[in-house]
């Protein structure tokens, strides 16, 4: 479980192929603190810390066909620059909201604005490859940031990111065309997911 507020960035330094699986490998500021078996974000896509290099704050993660085909760690290269977050605490606040660290889709970036102060990033998803959708002011995860959704129609949404936001995740490397991972909402896909029982019930 996590919140969507993004700790850091980590940097990829190495990918592996085993079969149908990737290795990957990223150093981090806090790589001296993790453990295997430990469970991070990145990019909003939970996967496990197998490896560990303290000396070297690296540690290596592993992908298998599935998540490189419904996220965007298949655009990953070496240098490539990932949001991490390490689940949630359970002794503070809680800041966010509830991200599972489970992918819905990708979803293409498409237009960025400057607005002077902040930025309005635009971006387009397959509305046809799940039921789920946003709603004005509701929550979304892109690469693993919790954000509010200020324009929402079928397909489309946008947020508008503040400069810190901007400066401490990758959200300063998107451009249109960028891939990123998103996660709707946990608590509006159970409540369309109960609404959709209902109205079925109702035939």
């Amino acid at each position: 479980m996590f919140t969507g507020i993004i700790e850091t960035t980590a940097r990829v330094v190495k990918i592996e192929k085993e079969n149908t699986n990737y290795h990957f490998t990223l150093e981090v500021p806090f790589g001296d603190q993790l453990s295997i078996d430990q469970s991070m974000a990145h990019d909003g896509c939970c996967l496990t810390v197998v490896r560990v290099d303290k000396e070297k704050r690296q540690y290596v993660v592993t992908a298998m066909d599935e998540t490189m085909i419904k996220t965007n760690l298949a655009t990953w290269q070496v240098g490539t620059e990932v949001n991490v977050e390490r689940s949630m605490a359970m002794d503070g606040r809680f800041d966010g909201h509830i991200v599972q660290g489970h992918v819905d889709q990708t979803a293409t970036c498409t237009r960025v604005v400057d607005e002077n102060g902040s930025w309005r990033f635009y971006f387009e998803y397959d509305p046809s490859k799940n039921d789920f959708f946003t709603v004005p002011k509701g929550s979304i995860s892109i690469n693993g940031v919790s954000l509010t959704v200020v324009d929402s129609e079928k397909g489309m949404f946008s947020v508008a990111i503040i400069p810190y936001t901007y400066q401490v995740t990758n959200f300063h490397n998107f451009k249109p065309g960028t891939v990123v991972n998103i996660e709707f909402d946990v608590i509006g896909k159970y409540v369309q997911r109960l609404m959709a029982q209902y109205m079925e019930g109702q035939r």
